[in-house]
């Protein structure tokens, strides 16, 4: 009897997510035992015609990690959907836009600008920029178009079930292999994680009262490792984010950064974040509720740190 068939594979992100998977240890080894491995690229030598000579729906299951940025990683995104029953979304990247997708604040000329004219390292007398097509004489080199725009994985395709964490720990990790090992996979189109907050695990003390006058950095205060970190004024990001991780940052004195993205039924995570810190600001007046909101260092990078292009906002327009 043949193994059902798994794919994985690394699209725009950092390649946390494809060393989690190793960090599973014995885990990999019941993955290796339960599946065939048609595609993983981090781990073995597969190309992707071998994929592509698949019949339709004949990948039991993908785990797609990393946000589309590039012409090749949405035609690869378009394969895996046609060739897999199961597509899974892994890590932040794929199911928000994660990290890369702080790069719709600009556009492909604005980037490209940054990159090869103006940064102050750089020397680019002749302004060359990479080509999609260029004659050599061997041949004709190609490389994939860099779209302006970042995208989740749902954004180019249909999507089956979202595994959150940059990148997602090997507890949950293990957890949904057990699911699709036992056949117990959630609904269609859930997020394999608990649906409260950071906060509900985390075992800081919290102050409902209005306190805070002040936002600083963490590298400017020594914060009371029992209390909440908001309640301190650190901007954190568990009032905002879906449970799973354990608290794992609050409980070693660092603020959440949100890489589990927004909680069940919340559509904006930077948005709710939002409302989590007026909740705190200990001032009814206006000017100096301006004043303290100002004091918060790079507010879009903060509040949508992992989930820009999968947020209301999307990106930012571009004249």
């Amino acid at each position: 009897m043949s193994k059902p068939k798994l794919a994985i594979y690394w699209a725009a992100t950092c390649g946390g997510c494809d060393v989690a998977i190793l960090d599973t240890q014995t885990k990999v080894v019941e993955i290796a035992d339960a599946f065939e491995l048609v595609l993983w690229p981090i781990a073995m030598d597969f190309k992707y015609k071998d994929v592509a000579d698949l019949p339709e729906k004949s990948v039991e299951l993908c785990l797609f990690n990393g946000a589309v940025r590039t012409e090749e990683q949405e035609e690869i995104a378009l394969m895996l959907r046609d060739r897999s029953k199961t597509l899974v979304a892994f890590g932040s990247c794929a199911c928000w836009g994660g990290i890369p997708g702080l790069g719709n604040v600009s556009d492909r000329e604005g980037i490209f600008s940054t990159v090869y004219d103006d940064t102050v390292s750089t020397i680019n007398e002749d302004g060359v920029r990479p080509q999609t097509k260029v004659s050599v004489p061997e041949g004709e080199l190609t490389l994939p178009a860099f779209h302006n725009t970042v995208k989740s994985l749902d954004q180019v395709v249909e999507t089956d079930y979202y595994v959150p964490g940059c990148p997602p720990p090997v507890a949950l990790i293990n957890q949904v292999v057990d699911a699709i090992l036992n056949g117990t996979l959630p609904a269609r189109g859930s997020t394999v994680a608990p649906a409260k907050t950071v906060c509900d695990e985390c075992p800081r003390e919290r102050d409902d009262s209005k306190k805070v006058k002040q936002f600083r950095r963490l590298s400017e205060v020594s914060p009371d490792p029992t209390k909440c970190l908001l309640d301190q004024g650190i901007v954190c990001c568990g009032p905002a984010t879906r449970a799973g991780c354990g608290a794992t940052c609050p409980s070693v004195n660092m603020p959440c950064r949100g890489c589990f993205g927004p909680p069940e039924g919340v559509v904006d995570q930077g948005l709710k974040l939002l409302s989590a810190i007026g909740s705190v600001i200990d001032s009814k007046d206006e000017d100096e509720i301006k004043q303290v909101v100002a004091q918060l260092q790079d507010p879009l990078g903060t509040f949508y740190r992992f989930g820009l292009p999968g947020s209301l906002f999307r990106r930012r327009l571009m004249k």
